[in-house]
């Protein structure tokens, strides 16, 4: 990569930024970090390990507009004042992972998807190394990809890619790419645009030719429908769990078949992961196993020990009889669909955050036929009270983790369960959806 006057502007401290910091000084650049709110303790002392210097709690634009490669956290969006600026000034707006890229010989496989994106990428990343693979684990789960780009010499990374990240990805290029679904997610990012955000997403294919390979889902409307509009260069796979494909994945009643290569014929009670949507999951990641040559016993022995990620679907304790299950996760509307359609007790579900332009219309008939109690956790609640209040009589609004699992452990029975499947961002009340995840696990505990 070119670097003739090597002043590198750092927008955000948390481990993707921090992580660029670190290979861009070991490769030679002038790193400046800035974070508009406050740094962490354990980041500052990395920073000053290697002598960057940074500032918090706001943005020194002057110097930030002097630079000649901005590297930008996935969370700010491209709206802001000072990035206008930088566009406007036509200094390049990049994103950890691009930047990482220029540095990483090994091979990459991407994934991104609505849905199932980091179920995905954590198998895919358990295979591999179970069968021996030097590989690496980045993107929105593990470490920063440019960290260990600078740290490590892996052969392989498996990559969680958001809409954000790819956003700012201009000369990546996936060996193979994985795009696991795609529904209405962070339409505020997106003008309230849906094209935009598919468009987004497509760029998992960008600088792929005909020696990379593209995984979709045959299943997903949009991706084929966006498929008729596009020329993809990488030889495209797909998998389906309705219908058979000649090269690919699918589901045969109840066994799993790749037909990659030395074909792979599993039946889905063997799998680890339970449900339709984790079936999608494994066909994704078994396709791409199989055209990294991994062998039919290691993957079968991969597919069925499995644990999957904290905070989607994860149980957290039965209480007298009531299921408590942590889906902090699901923060769009279609992973909560998952939840409640793969939950056969009556549920008292605990909802609510941040909006991002979420059509509560796809739960009505779930919410009908398997919800009794609707427990709103958020700061303001009136969208989801406005639609469910025709649907449901008992609607109560929780301002706490706490507040939310005691009005859940007086509304729910024995045989019943209680779901964490909010739909919505958790910045309100919670710093992440761990956050909430993690407080809602400690007020079970409590209880």
């Amino acid at each position: 990569m070119q670097k003739e006057n090597k002043h590198i502007a750092i927008l955000g401290s948390g481990e993707s930024g921090v992580g660029a910091a670190v290979l861009a000084i070991k490769m030679g650049w002038d790193v400046f970090v800035s974070d508009n709110g406050k740094i962490k303790e354990e980041y500052i002392k990395e920073l000053n390990e290697i002598n960057v210097e940074w500032e918090e709690n706001g943005h020194d634009e002057e110097r930030i507009l002097k630079s000649d490669i901005i590297i930008k956290s996935p969370g700010i969006p491209n709206t802001i004042p000072l990035i206008t600026k930088a566009i406007q000034k036509k200094i390049k707006i990049i994103s950890e992972i691009e930047f990482a890229s220029f540095y990483c010989k090994a091979k990459k496989i991407a994934i991104t998807g609505s849905n199932g994106k980091t179920t995905t990428t954590l198998l895919l990343y358990h295979i591999l190394k179970k069968a021996g693979l030097n590989v690496g684990l980045a993107g929105n789960v593990g470490k920063s990809y440019a960290k260990q780009v600078a740290q490590e010499n892996f052969d392989y990374y498996v990559i969680e890619l958001s809409s954000f990240q790819l956003d700012d990805m201009y000369d990546f290029k996936s060996d193979i790419a994985i795009l696991t679904n795609i529904t209405p997610d962070h339409l505020d990012r997106y003008q309230y645009q849906m094209q935009n955000y598919v468009n987004s997403k497509f760029r998992i294919t960008q600088n792929q030719t005909d020696n990379e390979y593209f995984i979709y889902n045959l299943d997903d409307k949009i991706i084929v429908e966006e498929l008729k509009k596009r020329t993809i260069q990488a030889k495209c796979i797909p998998f389906s769990l309705n219908q058979k494909v000649s090269e690919g994945g699918y589901l045969d009643e109840n066994q799993l078949v790749i037909t990659i290569k030395e074909p792979l014929i599993m039946s889905i009670h063997d799998l680890a992961l339970k449900g339709k949507h984790n079936a999608q999951n494994s066909l994704a990641a078994g396709i791409a196993a199989k055209l990294l040559e991994i062998r039919n016993d290691s993957l079968r022995e991969s597919f069925s020990d499995f644990v999957n990620v904290e905070h989607r679907l994860e149980f957290v304790a039965k209480v007298n009889g009531i299921e408590f299950i942590n889906d902090s996760k699901a923060t769009n509307v279609n992973s909560t669909w998952y939840a409640l359609e793969c939950i056969t007790k009556p549920i008292v579900w605990i909802v609510g955050g941040i909006d991002k332009g979420n059509d509560y219309s796809e739960l009505e008939s779930l919410v009908k036929d398997k919800v009794k109690a609707i427990i709103c956790l958020g700061k303001d609640n009136k969208k989801i009270i406005d639609y469910f209040s025709g649907i449901k009589d008992q609607i109560v609004e929780a301002h706490s983790a706490l507040e939310a699992v005691a009005y859940a452990y007086r509304f729910a029975k024995k045989e019943e369960c209680v779901l964490l499947s909010p739909a919505c961002a958790s910045f309100d009340l919670f710093e992440s959806y761990e956050d909430r995840g993690n407080q809602f696990k400690a007020a079970v505990r409590s209880l």
